[in-house]
């Protein structure tokens, strides 16, 4: 089954805030094999839009270490799957490890952006 799975990349690594970033590497993968990288720009600046934006060219997967809170549930609403708490790396060393199975999260960040506030 084909993906397309977008990193959000500053500096040649993962971006810290996935909103926050130069552009997105994004790879199309077919089982194990890489197809197709290149790299994309977000048509807006507001993250409220990435998620449609990423959604409008065909993304299945987003690779990033923090998001906020508030536009998970766009992901979910898009259809498409975010891993969170990713380890900062490089976006070739991140598409190996997400397909070998092997991506982990940073606890600490997961609990950090689910911690629901009443403000």
């Amino acid at each position: 089954m084909k993906k397309r799975v977008a990193i959000p990349v500053t500096n040649e690594q993962l971006s810290e805030y996935f909103g926050e970033c130069s552009h997105y590497e994004i790879f199309e993968t077919d089982g194990k094999i890489v197809d197709r990288k290149e790299a994309k720009f977000p048509a807006g600046t507001v993250a409220t839009e990435l998620p449609g934006w990423l959604e409008e060219i065909g993304i299945t997967d987003v690779i990033t270490f923090k998001v906020n809170p508030k536009i998970i549930n766009l992901f979910a609403s898009k259809k498409v799957n975010l891993f969170v708490g990713v380890p900062i790396d490089s976006p070739q060393n991140l598409i190996e490890a997400y397909l070998q199975g092997k991506l982990e999260s940073d606890e600490k960040i997961i609990q950090e952006i689910t911690v629901v506030t009443n403000n």
